[in-house]
Formats: structure tokens, C-alpha cells, sequence
């Protein structure tokens, strides 16, 4: 489950619409899983990816930085703040992993598997080969961005990748939506509904 956390959800200071509503298609299919790990977006309160941190620079702008082209960002997930908790009425008890991602000041990380360097890893690909879990299904937030990306390096690593849509909320910036399914096709990231893992 990726980054259901407060600042992603209504009322944070980077809410996807309808964020929330994830949780229910979450409780729903989290029976069905024998291993659970939840992510969390954890940025220092100058994260690079901030609009802030760049003077003249507004929220949802494109900048060049070393690693590539970032999208700026409001402030959010700062480290120990609530916007940085997870939503308070997830109940995944049974998960074995937080990871937590973003930390690293002078860089983002959308992807649960690597930094936005697509070098610096985070340590789950070695998770989940020490523990021989060889599938992913990813939901959360957002669709676009930290769910996909996840899911296209879980495909570079090899792994089969699955999306449960309906778990999923997208931002949408700019026709991100479009380019990221165009990903999924060339990549063969599969989506699928939540209904299909629940018949």
C-alpha cells in the first residue's frame, strides 16, 4: 500500500481527490494477502521537491535538476508532522514493513523501489527477495505518481507488477494519467479491478 497517508488525502496540503476513499477498497482486499507493506512519503521540512525551497518557483512547476526533471511540489509529508501519518483509519494491523521514502534531502522518490536517481535504492527489492515474495499488487496514492511509478520498477526488477484501479486515486497533472498507462502497456504492468481478486 502506497502512501495513504494525511497530506494525500482531503484536506492535506497535497490531497488527491477523493484520496480517502481508497480505504475501503484497501480493508476489502487486504484479507486476501498473506504479506502487507505500507509506504510512507518521509521528507525533511527543505525537501528539494518543495516549491518553497525555490525561489520564484511555484507549486506544480517543472524545474531541471540533476537526477532529471522534478515537478515542485507544496510541502508535505514532513517528517514527524500529521500530514506525514498515515490516514487514521487504516486498519492494517497485519503489515510487516513501513518503508519510509523521501528522506533524502536533494532528491525525490515516487517509486517504492528506488529513488527518482533510479539508482539509490530503498531496500525493498531486497525485502522482498529475502522473504521470496516474487508478485507485487499496489494500491494507493497517488495512481500517477508514487503507485506507478512503484509499479514500473517492480517490472525492471522482473517482478510481475498488478494495480488494483479502484484502490487507486490519480492527480492527473498535466495528462500525467495518460503517459503513466502508456508506461503500464509497453511495460506490461496489468490493472485490474478490485472486484476481480474478491469473486
Amino acid at each position: 500500500m502506497v502512501d495513504v497517508q494525511n497530506d494525500f488525502c482531503p484536506g492535506g496540503t497535497l490531497a488527491v481527490k477523493d484520496g480517502d476513499a481508497v480505504i475501503e477498497v484497501i480493508h476489502r482486499i487486504a484479507p486476501l494477502f498473506a504479506d502487507i507493506v505500507l509506504t510512507q512519503d518521509w521528507h525533511p521540512p527543505h525537501h528539494h521537491s518543495f516549491a518553497h525551497v525555490h525561489e520564484g518557483r511555484s507549486a506544480f512547476e517543472s524545474i531541471s535538476l540533476e537526477h532529471g526533471t522534478q515537478t515542485l511540489w507544496p510541502d508535505h509529508c514532513v517528517q514527524g508532522t500529521a500530514g506525514a501519518e498515515l490516514h487514521p483509519a487504516l486498519g492494517l494491523t497485519r503489515a510487516e514493513l513501513v518503508l519510509r521514502k523521501g528522506f533524502h534531502p536533494d532528491i525525490d522518490s515516487y517509486s517504492a523501489f528506488f529513488e527518482n536517481d533510479h539508482t539509490t535504492a530503498t531496500g525493498l527489492a531486497g525485502y522482498l527477495r529475502e522473504r521470496k515474495l516474487r508478485r507485487v499488487f499496489l494500491v494507493g496514492l497517488a495512481y500517477d505518481y508514487c503507485v506507478g511509478y512503484s509499479a514500473l520498477d517492480a517490472r525492471r526488477l522482473g517482478l510481475p507488477a498488478v494495480i488494483v484501479r479502484d484502490a487507486c486515486r490519480a492527480i492527473d497533472l498535466d495528462g500525467s494519467v495518460q503517459r503513466i498507462e502508456a508506461e503500464f502497456t509497453e511495460s506490461g504492468v496489468v490493472l485490474i479491478e478490485s472486484a476481480e481478486l474478491l469473486k
